[in-house]
This record gives C-alpha cells, sequence and structure tokens, in this order.
C-alpha cells in the first residue's frame, strides 16, 4: 500500500514567545510518523505533515500538553458556527486585560510607597504581591515548574524564576528580619519587583495581543466577504437556504444588491459585479449568460440566475484565503538567524543570570559588604531574567509577513509564501510574456476602412451576418464589436467557410465573402498593399470584405496591449527594474509591441519548450528575475525564475506554478507588488535590528556592568517594563504597512 501522508494546519494555544514555538518545534518534530512541521509563533500554528499510520494530532496534543501547549485541528476554510480562532483570542485579550486592571492599583501602591515610606506600605506589600504571584503570575510558576520537571524553558519561565526570587527573598527578610540583620540589608524588600514586574509583562501581552489582532484582519475581512445564506430555485420556488447547503448544479437567484453565494455561471440575465474584494478594483465589471461569477462579489444591478460550479472550500474566495493563511505561517529566509537564536537564547540567558548573580557575591562582596553585594546581586539577577525576551525577535519577521501578505490580498495580490515575498525584494529584471500578459489576450477589431462612399455600419453588419456562423477567434473579435455598437446581422444563405482562406454567403441575393490575401487571389482582385502594410506593421491581421467583383473594406483585428501595461513598465523602470518582452510572435509584430509599452529588450519566435532557457540566460548574467505569464508554455518559465508571478486571468496550471497571482489580470498590481516586497522587507530588517539591538545593550546593563563606572543600575522593574514594550513595539511598527500607499505615480 502506497505512503500516503496528511498535511494539516494546527493552531496552538499557550504560545507566549518564540521559545514556546522552538520547544514545539523540537518535541513534535522528533514524534515518529511526522515528516515535515513548522511551526510560526506569529500566526499561533503549526503545518505539520505525517504518516497517519505512525502517528495523529491525538499523540501530538499528548506529547505538548504537558509543556501547557495544545493543537486544535480545523480546516482552513471560511467558519460559519463553533468557537473561531478569533474568538480564542478575544478571550485571552478579555483575560489578560483583567489581569491588568486588578494589578493597576498594586502598582500604583509600589510607585507611591518609593515616596513614601509608611508601615501601612510595609504590611500590605506581602498580601499585593502574594496574589500578584500567585493568580497574576501563575503561568510564570507554571513556566517554573516545567523547567524543573520537564527541563523546558521559555519566557514564562524566565519571568518566573526572576519575580519569585525576588519575592522569596523579600518574604524570607520579612520573617527573620532580626535574625538575618547582621548579614542582609533587612531595610529593603522587593515585593514591589514581583508586583510591577508581573504588570508591565501583562500590559505588555495584552497590548500584544490586541496589536496582533490588527495583523489578522485581513483574513477575517476576507471570511466576512462570505454570504451567508442563497436563495435558489427549486421546483419552480425561490428557497432562502444556509450557504452550505448549497451543491453544484443549483440554480441561484441574484437580486440587485446581494452577494453572490458561490461561483457559478450565468444563465439568465446580465449585470456588473462589484469585484474589488477579489482585484482590489473599484470599477465594475459587467457579465452576461455564460459569464463566470465569483461567491461573494456584489450584483449592482439586475437580477439573474446563476447555476452553481462551485461550492464551500472549492470557491475562489476559500481559496485564496487558503493561499493567504499558507503565505502567513510561511516563514522567509531571512527569518532563520532570528530562530536559531530563539532556540538557544532561553537557556543561555538562565546560565548567564547565575553567573551574574555569583560574580556579584564572590567579586562584589571584595569591594563592599556581603549584604551589599547579595542585594545587588539578586537585583542584577532578575533583572537580567526579565529584561532577556526572545518575544521581540521572534515577532520580527512572522508579524511583517503576516500584515504584508494581508495588505497584498486586500489589493488583489495572492503570495503564495514568505520566501516569494523575499525574493521578489532583490529581482531586477522581469521577464513578461506578451500574450494575455502585456496584451489583452483578445482579438479586437481596431480599423474598419470602407472603400468608396460606404458607411462603416453597413460594413461592420455585414461582416457580423457572414461571421456570425463562425468559431474562429478573429470571427468572434468582429461579432463581439457588432454587439457592442448593437448591429443586428442579416439573414444569410448558402453559408460556406473556406478553409484557411475565410468565407462566403448569400446576402439579400448578393454573396460576399470574407477573408485573408490568399481568398484575395482566388477571387483576382486587387489589394491596397499600403494599407496592408500598415496594419501587419503593427502586429495587425487584415479581413478583407469582397463581392465577386471588388474589395468592399478593409478590416484590422489585432490583440491590443492593456491600458495599464506602459504604466506598469514605466514605475518597475523607477524601481530600477529591466523589462523584457518573451513571446512567440514574429519579431515586427512583437517589437511593435514592445514600442508601445516602452520594454527594454524584446525576444520573439520563441518556442514554449525554450522559455524556461531564454530565463536561465538572464540568470547566467548574474540577474534575479522574475517571470510574468498566464499560459500553459509559461509555467516552466515561472518555475525556473527566481520568483514566478502569473496573471490571474490565466491558467490554473500557470497560477500553480507561480509564486506570486495578480488577480483580475491586471499588470500594473505588479509594481505594487514591488512596492510592497520592499516596504515589507525593510520593516523586518528594522525589526530585527531594534530587536538584537535591544538584547545586546538591555542584558549587559541590566547585569550591572555600568555600575562600576557610573553607579547606575537598572531596576527589574523598569527591565520588566522595557521587556513587555519591546515586542510591542515590533508589532505596532509592522502594522505600519497597512497604511504605505502601493499606487505610484510616474
Amino acid at each position: 500500500m502506497p505512503k500516503v501522508n496528511q498535511t494539516k494546519f494546527l493552531e496552538i494555544t499557550g504560545m507566549h514567545c518564540a521559545s514556546c514555538a522552538s520547544i514545539i518545534q523540537k518535541k513534535l518534530g522528533k514524534l515518529d510518523g511526522v515528516e515535515k512541521l513548522a511551526v510560526n509563533y506569529g500566526t499561533q500554528k503549526a503545518k505539520v505533515t505525517f504518516d497517519p499510520h505512525r502517528t495523529s494530532i491525538g499523540a501530538m496534543n499528548k506529547e505538548i500538553d504537558k509543556l501547557g501547549y495544545s493543537l486544535i485541528s480545523h480546516e482552513m476554510t471560511p467558519i460559519l458556527s463553533g468557537e473561531t480562532s478569533n474568538d480564542r483570542k478575544l478571550k485571552e485579550l478579555s483575560r489578560l486585560k483583567k489581569h491588568f486592571q486588578i494589578v493597576l492599583p498594586f502598582m500604583l501602591f509600589s510607585i507611591l510607597a518609593m515616596f513614601w515610606n509608611l508601615e501601612l506600605f510595609n504590611r500590605l506589600f506581602p498580601l499585593f504581591a502574594t496574589y500578584t504571584l500567585f493568580v497574576i503570575g501563575e503561568p510564570y510558576l507554571q513556566g517554573v515548574w516545567r523547567f524543573i520537571k520537564y527541563r523546558v524553558a521559555n519566557m514564562d519561565t524566565l519571568v518566573g524564576i526572576g519575580t519569585t526570587v525576588a519575592f522569596v527573598y523579600s518574604f524570607i527578610v520579612s520573617i527573620f528580619a532580626t535574625s538575618l540583620a547582621p548579614y542582609l540589608n533587612t531595610s529593603h524588600t522587593y515585593y514591589d519587583v514581583t508586583i510591577v514586574v508581573i504588570g508591565f509583562i501583562t500590559l505588555g501581552k495584552y497590548l500584544e495581543a490586541r496589536s496582533k489582532l490588527k495583523t489578522g484582519e485581513a483574513i477575517e475581512k476576507l471570511l466576512g466577504l462570505q454570504a451567508k445564506s442563497a436563495i435558489v430555485l427549486k421546483n419552480g420556488k425561490q428557497i432562502e437556504i444556509p450557504i452550505e447547503q448549497v451543491k453544484v448544479g443549483d440554480i441561484l437567484i441574484i437580486k440587485p444588491g446581494q452577494k453572490v453565494a458561490v461561483d457559478g455561471e450565468i444563465i439568465e440575465g446580465s449585470s456588473s459585479f462589484d469585484e474589488s474584494m477579489l482585484t482590489g478594483e473599484s470599477l465594475p465589471v459587467d457579465k452576461k449568460v455564460g459569464d463566470v461569477v465569483i461567491g461573494a462579489t456584489i450584483n449592482k444591478q439586475g437580477s439573474l440566475q446563476i447555476r452553481a460550479t462551485q461550492v464551500g472550500s472549492a470557491t475562489v474566495l476559500s481559496q485564496i484565503i487558503k493561499m493567504v493563511e499558507e503565505a502567513q505561517a510561511s516563514k522567509a529566509p531571512i527569518e532563520r538567524l532570528a530562530d536559531r537564536v530563539s532556540a538557544v537564547f532561553v537557556p543561555i540567558v538562565l546560565i548567564f543570570s547565575i553567573v551574574v548573580l555569583l560574580l556579584w557575591i564572590i567579586i562584589g562582596s571584595q569591594f563592599m559588604t556581603f549584604s551589599q553585594a547579595l542585594t545587588l546581586g539578586i537585583i542584577n539577577f532578575v533583572g537580567v531574567l526579565v529584561i532577556a525576551c526572545p518575544c521581540a525577535m521572534g515577532l520580527a519577521t512572522p508579524i511583517a509577513v503576516i500584515v504584508g501578505v494581508g495588505k497584498a490580498a486586500q489589493n488583489g495580490i495572492l503570495i503564495k509564501n514568505a520566501e516569494n515575498l523575499e525574493k521578489l525584494n532583490s529581482v531586477d529584471f522581469i521577464v513578461m510574456d506578451k500574450t494575455g500578459t502585456l496584451t489583452k489576450g483578445k482579438p479586437e477589431v481596431t480599423d474598419i476602412l470602407p472603400l468608396g462612399d460606404r458607411i462603416q455600419s453597413k460594413i461592420l453588419q455585414l461582416l457580423f451576418s457572414l461571421e456570425n456562423h463562425s468559431e474562429h477567434p478573429l470571427a468572434l473579435a468582429i461579432v463581439e464589436k457588432a454587439r457592442q455598437q448593437k448591429i443586428e446581422p442579416e439573414k444569410i444563405e448558402d453559408f460556406v467557410a473556406i478553409e484557411g482562406k475565410g468565407l462566403s454567403g448569400t446576402i439579400n441575393g448578393k454573396k460576399y465573402f470574407a477573408g485573408n490575401l490568399k481568398l484575395v487571389e482566388d477571387l483576382v482582385l486587387e489589394v491596397d498593399n499600403k494599407i496592408i502594410d500598415s496594419f501587419t506593421s503593427k502586429g495587425k491581421t487584415p479581413i478583407i470584405l469582397m463581392d465577386s467583383k471588388e474589395i468592399l473594406a478593409y478590416i484590422a483585428i489585432a490583440d491590443t496591449i492593456k491600458d495599464d501595461a506602459r504604466l506598469a513598465v514605466d514605475l518597475l523602470h523607477k524601481h530600477g527594474i529591466k523589462v523584457a518582452m518573451l513571446t512567440g510572435d514574429n519579431k515586427r509584430t512583437a517589437q511593435y509591441i514592445a514600442d508601445q509599452v516602452g520594454v527594454d529588450q524584446v525576444i520573439a519566435e520563441v518556442l514554449p519548450v525554450d522559455k524556461a532557457n531564454e530565463i536561465k540566460k538572464f540568470q547566467m548574467k548574474g540577474y534575479k528575475v522574475a517571470m510574468v505569464g498566464d499560459g500553459i508554455n509559461d509555467a516552466p518559465a515561472l518555475a525556473t525564475a527566481e520568483v514566478g508571478i502569473a496573471m490571474g486571468t490565466g491558467t490554473d496550471v500557470a497560477i500553480e506554478s507561480a509564486g506570486i497571482t495578480l488577480l483580475g489580470g491586471r499588470i500594473s498590481k505588479l509594481p505594487e507588488a514591488f512596492v510592497l516586497s520592499k516596504a515589507t522587507m525593510r520593516t523586518i530588517k528594522q525589526n530585527l535590528f531594534w530587536a538584537f539591538f535591544y538584547n545586546i545593550v538591555g542584558i549587559p546593563v541590566a547585569a550591572g556592568v555600568l555600575y562600576p563606572f557610573f553607579g547606575i543600575l537598572l531596576s527589574p522593574a523598569i527591565a520588566g517594563g522595557t521587556m513587555a514594550f519591546s515586542s510591542v513595539s515590533v508589532v505596532l511598527n509592522a502594522l505600519r504597512l497597512k497604511r504605505i500607499k502601493l499606487q505610484e505615480k510616474i
């Protein structure tokens, strides 16, 4: 029986720092049957691939439950009932807020005690500190217990040891003040350290949790787009049913102003649709019978019927949510350093704090009394423990990725993973396919030149009457042009498709022909070569309308460039990025298109199998290359490039091969993706710098290195506050990405 692994996305509860992620990674990674595992502190989730015959989610849960963590399995689709991840986060936020509100008066009491040394304060301090440590600080005490029992340490362990030492020392001094007076300074206790440190850290966790809720707004907004019910036509009656009961093939009624419930095909009616949720573009899109509509888009006017084609997790919206969640849970290469540091950080800090205590006792007692040295040693021991927190390092990258990927999705840019987001930042050469990328990928009538005194609308009507019976792409372009001008076809008789040349038919008793130059030769008619050359030099295909005696009109059909193609290329040039166009078309047509959009280089007449080789040639020259395409023949090139970018209007194969997808097929989204990538990477580097700088500077100061020279000591209470706000500052810096403007001007 072949081996079949399962991949699950599991929410993790109980994670408080980057060290927690390292602990879970190590514990679950050692389980038999776990093939691949990625734990993300920023998203509080794990992506695990495992053999269900050798292990299970229950077994994984059992392994980490004793350490204070738990796994929650859920499908990455809109959750319509039950407690969601967001509900759990709100509950945790409420708990932290309540705890801080309780400890805040104790903290204010501690601050007042610094100015007024009253007997009342000395009596109440032990009571306040006891409640703070054993009730508010219970998670930290559990961290100490798990460290003793299972030899695993995280941020809770550091805070727990530090505050417990301060409390126990103070308690012993309070009880045995008289006996210890000859050896210790019994005039001062450190109950205030326990209170203020736990208070500040609780506040920091509350602010961090509240800020992190905002980082996930993109997913919440996408989830909120899903319609909750649908009107289904059954036995001639309109019945409203919950969205989860809609089945493929059901006929749905979509009224004006309503959301489309699921993906489907219009079978009756026409309307315009607000697809801004999908593409980020506010301009409505016209749809008619036969067109596809996407679930969660809004019907602007007109009642219509659609046949459901995709429901549940198969809808476009669900797939977008899945891709965004996967990207937010992925790790960028730049994150590896922070992960390696976080994995060993807590054990090193524990050892360092003990060394600091011993050095103060051993060396400090040579320059001061033993009681002073011990007191300063304990202060600095606690200070090192509470200031050293890997949270800021662990949050630096994932929080920025979460916000960046969410911002991208809201603007019609789907990023498959964080690695592609990082790689895009270094790209300096973009290769674009022509058809469907720079051009619309759909032939259009560009010129109608009637000869003599003939009227253009009459020429188009004759053409429409002939081409309406053909399935050729050029014929469809003529039909579309006539329908746009609301021209009705005339009755045609004796219709004949002339293979490779054109077609003919009789209209009102007169025979007409429409076709290429070969058909003109067969009819022994003379063409105007200047007109033909003017068409072909611009990449246009000439169609000639004739009767049996003379040419009536020249028509040009071409694949026109997208409205935003030139702007996109100009904006890429503004960022110093070179652009090449890659196409299988002839050089003359390719060069004409290239001149219109302003690309730097044209590579024409390239076979589909050779497109990937052209990408390799640029890479061999030292360029970091992104490939943009939309067809099946672009898939190998998309996979070869450092970053593959697919147009959302393209094939599933192209999108699957790409790391980034531009929804709606708007090429102007490409420079927006670059702006976002550069802003995200800049934010990540800022976060990492300040996270490392904070620890590099903070830990030595907390250890007391400034005391021998300047008499400066860092209070453990201030150390706790600094540590708490370091994580908050990283999250707030990442949230700035939500406000950046992606659209630029030349």
